[in-house]
Order: structure tokens, then C-alpha cells, then sequence
């Protein structure tokens, strides 16, 4: 059978990229080689019910072959898409053998390095095989890792029928990264009673904690004339735009808050005298000043209407994902079985909040209980994303042993 390796080096060399702001899925179809690709790969493995969906979901079932009396069904998954912060296009991926500690060179020509002295996390990896790209593109180790961490678990039960099991349902999802993942999910056909996502970061953590989230887009409406006769009569939209900006708290943002502080990120601005737009996502663990974020935007436009006239500032808001430590709160259970599961194979598990969010936020809403674990994938999002091999091959194990586990515990 392939190594992990061999099976996450063939997924990130397809393009997965999601595209924001489009209301169909897949938002794009290229979603689908890497779905195709897996439906293959999952029926060599003996899942023959693999398939992939009209919307680019990939479902496929290993049966038990332990008795089921007592044993839960359970759901793994992960996403396929990639996000749109960087190209994942040509992605040159290439492996780091026994990484020694010290600076990483990407891209030589471009002065491109992976450094300890900028992104700390590569001390807690010295000694790990890592696989690298070129600086020129994200790896997608988002959430290709997950994917091929959850393949490997499936090859090993491919090698050993006879380790014990219950049902395990697997799913590939698309469009997580643009908050789309759950919107066409079959929880009812999936069958599992409940689930896990593989989706982000070093070996050990599970995350049942993630910001409530919404997107707001801000519209301002100015009045363009020429600026030589512009008095009392422009309105520049830009700088009534920036003026909506500058009534934020100006610490409540990304680069300025850790842990489960919220923040008000400003992604996108653009226009001219007579029109500016603004794109921001709003964050926060804290449902109330997750609310209190969204009436603040809208006291700041009401005051900017008063000032400038009314209609000149219009704010939008959608609610994305809110924080599932609500919806799994009579389910703990199952974050407790994975704290073992990580103890078993001798990795201490941390239990973090995400500054983000899954698939299993929305899915645990929709009435599908779905802590995230980790995948192996460092630096998500960025040029210099990095996956260890390592943690990918121990989190393959820990997959084994959350299934098996619940098997043995529960056999009469």
C-alpha cells in the first residue's frame, strides 16, 4: 500500500483552491479530481460504497467486523479545499530528512526561509521528516494532511482484518475554507453517531472551543465632484470608509489578540470618492461580545448616516459558525475518549480553542457532535505552511486506536 507520504504528496499536487463569495457548491469544480481521486483510493482500501456527490462531498463506509451491540459509529473527516489567502497551484512540495533546528531555505533565488527565530514552532519539530514547498505557494497541508492522515488509518485495517472495529464512516468535504463545508452535508445518510474532523495543527491537540463568527460587508456611499469646487458638496467615500475603521478598537484585531480574545479583521477594502466597500470577519469565543461586536458596527454607521447623511453607510452582516462547546456540551464523551485515545499512544493531548473554525462547528449545530484533532499541519494559510511526517504517522496511530478503543471498551 502507499505511505503517507506517497498518498499527501499526490494531494497537494492537485489544486483544491476554494473561491469566496459564491453561493454554489463546489465553488470550484477543480474540487472535484481530488474527490474523484479519493473515491478510487478509498475502494481499493474495500470501502466499496465510496462516492462522490453532486456537491463534491466524498461519503464512503468501513463496516465492523467486531460486534456492533455496544459500539458507536463513528465519523472522521476532513476538507479538500484549500484557501484563497495564497496559490495552490504548482505546488513544489519536497521533504526536509531530519530537520536539525536551524533555518529552512524555501526559495533560495527569492530570499525565502523558514526560520526558528520567526515561527517558533519549528523547535517543537527538531528531528521530524517535514515536507516544504518552494515559498512561492501554500503547501495544503490544510487540510491534505487530515486526509492523508485518515488514509492511513484505513490502510492499516486494510493490512490487519483482524483488529477489531465498529463501523467508520469517512467523509471529504469541500469549501470549508470559505464556510461552506457543512451547507450540502447528509448528516442523516452519514450515519455516524457522532464525529471528529482531522483539520489543524501540531500532535496532541483536540479542540472543542471555536469563535462565533460573522462576516460583515460595509457599503459607503459618496458623492463624487471636482475637488477644486468640492466644498460642501463631496462626500469622499474613502475617507468616510476610513472613518468607520478608526471608530474600531484598535487592539481588538488578528495581530493584536491570543487565546479567546475576539477580534474585528478588516480583509478587504477597495472604491473611490464615490463608492468604497469593506469586507471584515467578526470573531469571538464569548457569545455576548460576539453580539456586542455586531451592534458596535452598527452604532458606528448609524452615527456616520448621522454625520454624513443617511444611506451613506450600509453594513451587512451573515453568521457563519458559532462556538461548539454549546452544542457539545451533553456530548463530552467523545472529547474524553480522544484525550485516551492520545494517552494510549503516548502523546499528552492538549485541549486548546481554535481561533477559527470547522466543518464540526456548523455539523455539531446540525445535530452531529464534532470535536477537531489534530493533523500534523503548521503555519495554515501562509507561504510558509509545513507538515511534520511524523505527527501525520502518530495521528494515523491515534486514529486507530479512537476506533478500536471504543471497540474493546465496549465488547462482552
Amino acid at each position: 500500500m502507499k505511505t503517507i507520504e506517497e498518498r499527501f504528496l499526490r494531494y497537494v499536487a492537485i489544486d483544491t483552491q476554494s473561491e469566496n463569495g459564491l453561493d454554489v457548491v463546489p465553488s470550484t469544480e477543480k474540487q472535484r479530481d481530488l474527490g474523484k481521486l479519493l473515491v478510487e483510493e478509498l475502494k481499493e482500501l474495500g470501502l466499496t460504497d465510496a462516492f462522490l456527490d453532486e456537491h463534491c462531498y466524498v461519503y464512503a463506509t468501513l463496516p465492523a467486523n467486531g460486534d456492533e451491540r455496544k459500539v458507536p459509529v463513528i465519523g472522521l473527516l476532513a476538507h479538500m479545499d484549500t484557501a484563497d489567502a495564497c496559490s495552490g497551484a504548482n505546488v513544489k512540495a519536497r521533504i526536509v530528512k531530519d530537520y536539525d533546528g536551524g533555518d529552512i531555505v524555501l526559495n533560495e533565488e527569492l530570499g525565502i526561509v523558514l526560520s526558528p527565530s520567526e515561527f517558533s514552532c519549528l523547535g517543537g519539530v527538531k528531528g521530524h521528516d517535514l515536507v516544504v514547498t518552494d515559498g512561492t505557494t501554500l503547501l495544503g497541508g490544510d487540510n491534505k494532511a487530515g486526509i492523508a492522515d485518515i488514509m492511513a488509518m484505513l490502510d492499516y485495517f486494510y493490512e490487519h482484518p483482524e483488529v477489531k472495529h465498529g463501523t467508520i464512516k469517512v467523509a471529504f468535504t469541500p469549501d470549508e475554507e470559505v464556510g461552506n463545508g457543512p451547507k450540502f452535508f447528509d448528516v442523516k445518510g452519514f450515519g455516524a453517531d457522532f464525529a471528529y474532523t482531522v483539520d489543524g495543527g501540531a500532535l496532541g491537540s483536540i479542540c472543542y472551543e471555536t469563535f462565533n463568527a460573522c462576516g460583515v460587508r460595509v457599503a459607503v456611499k459618496g458623492r463624487q465632484t471636482h475637488p477644486g469646487s468640492a466644498k460642501g458638496q463631496m462626500k469622499n467615500a474613502l475617507t468616510i470608509a476610513m472613518e468607520f475603521a478608526s471608530m474600531l478598537p484598535s487592539l481588538e484585531v488578528p495581530e493584536c489578540t491570543e487565546g479567546r480574545e475576539g477580534f474585528n479583521h478588516l480583509m478587504a477594502m477597495s472604491g473611490d470618492v464615490g463608492a468604497a466597500q469593506m469586507a471584515y470577519i467578526l470573531r469571538d469565543h464569548d457569545k455576548e461580545m460576539f453580539l456586542h461586536r455586531k451592534e458596535q458596527m452598527k452604532k458606528i454607521a448609524e452615527a456616520l448616516n448621522a454625520r454624513h447623511g443617511e444611506g451613506t453607510v450600509t453594513v451587512e452582516m451573515r453568521d457563519s459558525y458559532y462556538n461548539m462547546k454549546e452544542a457539545l456540551t451533553d456530548h463530552m464523551h467523545c472529547v474524553d475518549h480522544a484525550l485516551e485515545a492520545f494517552r494510549a499512544i503516548g502523546v499528552e493531548p492538549r485541549v486548546e480553542p481554535i481561533r477559527g473554525g470547522t466543518d464540526g462547528a456548523q455539523l455539531s449545530y446540525m445535530g452531529l457532535p464534532c470535536p477537531n484533532l489534530s493533523d500534523g499541519d503548521y503555519n495554515a494559510h501562509s507561504l510558509y505552511e509545513f507538515v511534520s511526517l511524523n505527527d501525520m504517522k502518530e495521528m494515523a496511530k491515534m486514529l486507530v486506536q479512537l476506533v478500536t478503543g471504543y471497540y474493546e471498551e465496549n465488547r462482552e
